[in-house]
C-alpha cells in the first residue's frame, strides 16, 4: 500500500512501524524531486533531511512539541506530513506554498525564518517562555552545520548552555551549507564523523568511572576528574559539552531506528541536549548527490538527466562581477574577494580557483565577512565582498561601524538586489537602498545592464572609500543598443532620452522598465525624458536641478521600498530648492512582499511595464 497517498495527517506517523517509515521515506523523496523538477525549488537540502523529519515526527508531539527548522529551506518534508501534501505542489509560487515554515500556513510551523542561524536563540526563547509560564512541553531545533558557523548560534549555545533548561539541538551535519563548509568547526565535526571509534568508546568510559567504588569524598572527586579527563581526550563532542550540552552522537541521519532511539534518549536527559545526526545532502537523487550545490536551490530540470529545463545563453549578473573581477585581480595583486558561504552563487568560482590566497570563504557569518574586509582594507589591500542583499543586513552594524565611520575603501557587490522571486519575503533585497544611503561615507551605485556593472565595478575599485553596486538576481539586461557611453563618473548620472513636460529618473533594473514603457508611450505621441540614475548615493544634484527647470512633473522609479529610498532623497532635494512641479515616486510599499514569479509581483505592485505606463501617461493628461 502507497504510504504517502494514504498519509491524511500527521498523526498517521504514529502508527507507522520502521518498515512503514522506510517505505514512507522513499516515497516522500520521490514525491519531492517529482515537484521540484516542476517547480523548482530547495532539492539537496530536504532529500538529505527525511529520515530526520519522520523520526522527529514519530517521536514528538507537534505542535504541542515545537520544532523549529534553522534557514527553513529544509522543511519541505515537515510540510508534506503536516497536512500540506495536497498544496506541496504549489511550493514557492504565487499564492501558493511558501518554501520556508510560515506561520500562517500550519499551526506546525513554529517560528519564521529564512536567513539561518537563528533557531537554538528562537527555541531558547520558547523554552524560556514555557519555564516561566509553567507549560510541559519539548523543544526542538533543528540546524546545519554551514548554519553553526555563524556566532549567533554560538551566542545560543553559550546562553542556553549557562541557564541549563531543557532543549534538544539537533544538528544536521551533511558537511554543507550551500556550498561546501569551511573553517574550524568543519574540520572539528570531520574528525568526529571519520572516527567512530569515539563513539564507541563514549559509552564504555562513561560507564567504567561511574563503577568505581566512591570510598569517601576523595576518591570519589578523584574518579570525577579522571572520568572529565578521559573524556576531554576520547569523547566526541566535547565542545557542546564544554558549553553545557550533553552531546549525544553522532547518529546515522537515514537510519529510522537508530534516530527514533536517541530522539526518545533525549526526552528524558534534564538541561540542553545536542544530538549529532550525519547525513548526506541529496540523498536518493544521484544528480544532487554528486553536486548539492547546484541543487541547492534548483530550476526546474529533467528527472533522468538532471539538467535544467531552459538554458539561459544570457549571462547573469553575478557572472559579470565575477569575470570583472577576475580580469582586474589579473592585473592587480591587492584585489582580494570575500564570500558568505555561496561562491557559486556570487560568482566567485574561478576567482576562487585562480587566486585561491586571495580568496576568503567566512562561512555563514556576514557580520565577520564585513569587518574582516575592513580589515584587509586598512592593511591596502581592495576588499571586494560579494554578498546578497538580504544577507548583508545582517552585518549592518559593522558596515556602519567598522567600515564607514573609517571611511575604509571596501567595496560590497550586492546581489539579488530587488525582488527575487519564489524565495519571498526572507529574500527580497528591497530594503539595501534604505539602509544604505543614510550612512556617512557610503557611496551607492546601481547599473542599468551588464555593461555598466562591469564599468561600475572597475570604478570602485579605485574609489577611495566605502562603495556599493546593488544589482538584480538573474540575466543582465543589454541596453548597448543605446550607444551611450558607460564611462563612470562621480556622481554622474545619463540622460538616456530627451522629451518634455515628464522627466523620468529610474534606478538600476528599473531603467529597462522605464524604458519600455517610454517606447509604448512615444507611439502615442508621448515623449517623456528618461534618465539613468546610476548613483542613488550621491544622488546627480546638478542634473536634477537641470530637470527641474524643464519638465512640469519629476517622477523616479525603484525597485526598492519607498520609505528611505532613491525617491525620497530626490522629494527633499526638490524640495530644497523649491521646485513648485509635481513629484511622484513609484517604489515598493511599506510591506513584506510574498513569494512568487518575479513579473507577477511587479504587476501586483504597480512596477511592470503597463504599470508605468499608465502612471505616465496619466500624468500627460
Amino acid at each position: 500500500m502507497n504510504k504517502l497517498s494514504s498519509l491524511s495527517s500527521v498523526k498517521d506517523i504514529k502508527n507507522m512501524n520502521i518498515s512503514d517509515l522506510n517505505n514512507l521515506s522513499s516515497e516522500i523523496r520521490q514525491f519531492i524531486i517529482e515537484t521540484v523538477s516542476e517547480t523548482g525549488g530547495h532539492l539537496a537540502s530536504n532529500l538529505g533531511v527525511v529520515e530526520l523529519t519522520l523520526a522527529l515526527h514519530k517521536v514528538f508531539d507537534s505542535p504541542k512539541d515545537k520544532i523549529i527548522w534553522d534557514v527553513g529551506h529544509q522543511a519541505y518534508v515537515h510540510k508534506i506530513i503536516t497536512g500540506r501534501k495536497e498544496e506541496f505542489k504549489t511550493i514557492r509560487q504565487y499564492k501558493g506554498l511558501s518554501g520556508f515554515p510560515k506561520r500562517s500556513e500550519s499551526e506546525h510551523d513554529i517560528f519564521e525564518t529564512g536567513h539561518s542561524s537563528t533557531s537554538i536563540s528562537a527555541g531558547l526563547g520558547l523554552a524560556l517562555a514555557r519555564d516561566i509560564k509553567k507549560e510541559d512541553y519539548h523543544v526542538v531545533c533543528v540546524i546545519g552545520d554551514g548554519a553553526m558557523t555563524a556566532g549567533m548560534a554560538f551566542e545560543a549555545l553559550n546562553h542556553a548552555g549557562d541557564i541549563k533548561t531543557n532543549m534538544i539541538v539537533v544538528l544536521n551535519d551533511n558537511e554543507m551549507s550551500i556550498s561546501e563548509n569551511v573553517g574550524g568547526l568543519s574540520r572539528y565535526l570531520n574528525k568526529i564523523r571519520t572516527e567512530p571509534t569515539y563513539f564507541r568508546m563514549k559509552e564504555d568510559i562513561e560507564t567504567i568511572l561511574n563503577s568505581i567504588p566512591a570510598v569517601g569524598k576523595k576518591v570519589f572527586k578523584t574518579a570525577e576528574r579522571a572520568k572529565d579527563s578521559v573524556k576531554y581526550f576520547l569523547v566526541p563532542g566535547m565542545l557542546f559539552e564544554s558549553l553545557g550540552f550533553k552531546y549525544l552522537g553522532p547518529v546515522d541521519g537515514h537510519n529510522i531506528k537508530e534516530l527514533i532511539n536517541v530522539f526518545k534518549r533525549s526526552k528524558y536527559v534534564e538541561g540542553p541536549v545536542l544530538i549529532h545526526a550525519v547525513t548526506k545532502k541529496g540523498k536518493g537523487y544521484k544528480p544532487a548527490e554528486e553536486n548539492p550545490d547546484k541543487y541547492h536551490s534548483a530550476s526546474p530540470f529533467v528527472i533522468e538527466t538532471g539538467k535544467a529545463k531552459k538554458k539561459n545563453s544570457v549571462k547573469k549578473y553575478s557572472q559579470i562581477v565575477g569575470e570583472t573581477l577576475v580580469k582586474i585581480a589579473e592585473k592587480d595583486e591587492h584585489i582580494v574577494a570575500i564570500t558568505a558561504a555561496m561562491p557559486s552563487g556570487t560568482g566567485l568560482d574561478e576567482f576562487k580557483e585562480k587566486f585561491s590566497k586571495r580568496f576568503f570563504d567566512v562561512g555563514i557569518a556576514e557580520q565577520h565577512g564585513v569587518t574582516l574586509a575592513a580589515g584587509l582594507a586598512t592593511n591596502g589591500m581592495k576588499p571586494v565582498f560579494a554578498v546578497y542583499s538580504t544577507f548583508l543586513q545582517r552585518g549592518y552594524d559593522q558596515l556602519l561601524h567598522d567600515v564607514c565611520l573609517q571611511n575604509l575603501p571596501v567595496v560590497f557587490a550586492i546581489d539579488r538586489a530587488g525582488l527575487v522571486g519564489a524565495d519571498g519575503e526572507t529574500h527580497h533585497g528591497v530594503f539595501d537602498l534604505s539602509y544604505l544611503t543614510h550612512i556617512p561615507n557610503m557611496a551607492v551605485l546601481a547599473p542599468k545592464d551588464g555593461n555598466e556593472l562591469a564599468e561600475m565595478l572597475k570604478f570602485a575599485i579605485n574609489y577611495n572609500g566605502p562603495i556599493a553596486i546593488r544589482y538584480p538576481r538573474g540575466q543582465c539586461a543589454d541596453l548597448s543598443y543605446l550607444n551611450k557611453n558607460n564611462k563612470i563618473e562621480y556622481g554622474n548620472g545619463e540622460i538616456l532620452k530627451k522629451g518634455k513636460e515628464i522627466a523620468v529618473i529610474a534606478v538600476g533594473r528599473m531603467v529597462e522598465y522605464a524604458l519600455k514603457a517610454s517606447n509604448i508611450l512615444e507611439k502615442e505621441g508621448i515623449t517623456p525624458t528618461l534618465i539613468n540614475a546610476r548613483f542613488v548615493k550621491p544622488v546627480d544634484k546638478k542634473l536634477i536641478k537641470k530637470i527641474a527647470k524643464e519638465h512640469k512633473t519629476i517622477i523616479t522609479i525603484e525597485d526598492n521600498v519607498k520609505i528611505g529610498g532613491f525617491g525620497s532623497k530626490v522629494v527633499k532635494l526638490l524640495n530644497d530648492i523649491g521646485y513648485e512641479g509635481n513629484v511622484d515616486v513609484i517604489a515598493l510599499p511599506d510591506k513584506f512582499i510574498q513569494h512568487g514569479n518575479v513579473e507577477q509581483l511587479f504587476k501586483e505592485n504597480n512596477l511592470d511595464v503597463d504599470s508605468i505606463a499608465n502612471t505616465l501617461r496619466k500624468k500627460f493628461k
